[in-house]
């Protein structure tokens, strides 16, 4: 009864507050124990950058990593060093300039959830559900609260998706100086230190 209401109040446009819920009490109300894992291949976490005022550029990062665990342990680990802008140079730069990936290989974004919101959906249903949670870049931990789109694949594979883009900001996560070593380097106007940034992810039950 209680996951027919929620599926109905979603589909009358209700807002859900079931991800910020479950942050607050550390609660997981679904006993399966199967952990799920990204599907790499099949996933996609895209950025975008502005330079000179009006030229804007879409990124991606190769290398992602994913895992949701039993307990509601949400962990999406970002290996930097697979950014790829399409321009080898540049990448090479933000490797070295950016991320400074020799010390700090990789990001990562932890939450806590109940993976039954997704799960308890028919095949083909979908639902919006807000997600909080921190990402961590250099040391620096940023709050993320955002609105997702979870639609159920198969009884084995669901999908979340950034229902609207993440507006991520450089000197917030401390790499303001970063972008201004690529300005600087490429002899540009202005890089914007906003970064919208959007999301695919499959995730798969571990075998």
């Amino acid at each position: 009864m209680f996951w027919q209401f929620i599926r109905s109040t979603a589909k009358r446009g209700g807002t859900l507050l079931l991800f910020g819920v479950y942050c607050l009490s550390g609660v997981n109300v679904y006993a399966n124990s199967a952990n799920w894992e990204l599907v790499v291949e099949s996933s996609q976490l895209n950025f975008v950058s502005v330079k000179a005022t009006h030229v804007a550029e879409q990124h991606r990062f190769n290398d992602i990593t994913g895992t949701v665990n039993s307990d509601g342990t949400a962990r999406l680990t970002i290996d930097l060093a697979s950014v790829d802008t399409g321009i080898s140079i540049r990448d090479q730069r933000m490797r070295d300039l950016l991320f400074k990936v020799t010390a700090y290989p990789t990001a990562q974004f932890s939450t806590t959830v109940d993976i039954s919101v997704a799960t308890a959906l028919a095949v083909g249903e979908h639902l919006n559900i807000p997600l909080n949670g921190q990402l961590a870049v250099q040391g620096i931990s940023v709050d993320i609260n955002t609105v997702v789109t979870a639609v159920k694949l198969s009884n084995d594979r669901f999908m979340l998706s950034s229902n609207q883009p993440i507006l991520l900001n450089a000197s917030a996560m401390g790499l303001a100086d970063g972008v201004e070593k690529l300005r600087a380097i490429a002899n540009l106007p202005a890089i914007s230190l906003a970064v919208p940034v959007s999301f695919q992810l499959l995730f798969q039950k571990a075998a």
